[in-house]
């Protein structure tokens, strides 16, 4: 019976990049930017309000499932999400929400993970490996865990830089200066580094069955 079941199960990767920014304001916002993943390139955004309203923003009806029932919100919102790269600075475009940010050179974490090979980033049995001394050297981050759905979820990170410049409003309003992503975010199993941070990774999603 075990067996049958595991059979039924599908694996998702995703690659891209995750920013995970705070506000002074008390708004922490985590960036999903995917270049590859099984719903071609998109982005989202996941919001958490100081009073701890999560809400999802993101560009298509399927993808807001698929994320919906992958993580925890009180509020979807199908809207177009806009993300454009120049050189260090991202500006982003979701909603009501605009974003804008510079990352900064890496330090000794980033260089390590930049000699990460992509095809070992990709493997579950690293992402293992490698949430012990993430949760040591990055408080509030884990590697592998438990998603919605009876699924399970590991990331294969590949590269980190700081975020040393920030300006974003939401809803007109401004979201004031950066700040670390305090409290930790609410949306899953882990958070992202306290410090606004920019992580490349490989997100590997094991589907429940059925």
């Amino acid at each position: 019976m075990t067996i049958k079941r595991s059979a039924r199960r599908r694996t998702l990767r995703f690659e891209g990049w995750i920013a995970g920014l705070g506000t002074s304001s008390g708004t922490r916002v985590v960036l999903g930017h995917w270049q590859r993943s099984p719903f071609g390139a998109f982005s989202d955004v996941m919001l958490e309000r100081a009073d701890g309203e999560r809400l999802l923003l993101a560009p298509t009806r399927e993808t807001a499932n698929f994320i919906g029932a992958t993580y925890v919100f009180d509020a979807v919102e199908v809207v177009p999400v806009r993300v454009g790269v120049a050189a260090d600075t991202w500006t982003v475009t979701a909603g009501s929400l605009d974003l804008r940010f510079v990352a900064g050179r890496r330090g000794a974490v980033g260089l390590l993970l930049r000699a990460v090979p992509a095809a070992l980033a990709r493997r579950p049995a690293w992402s293992a490996l490698t949430d012990g001394p993430a949760r040591l050297l990055l408080p509030g981050v884990r590697t592998r865990g438990s998603a919605g759905a009876g699924r399970r979820e590991w990331y294969g990170a590949r590269d980190l830089r700081p975020v040393r410049l920030l300006s974003a409003s939401y809803e007109g309003a401004d979201l004031g200066a950066p700040a670390p992503v305090d409290p930790p975010v609410r949306f899953g199993f882990g958070s992202v580094p306290r410090k606004p941070a920019l992580t490349r990774v490989t997100t590997t999603v094991v589907l429940g069955p059925g």
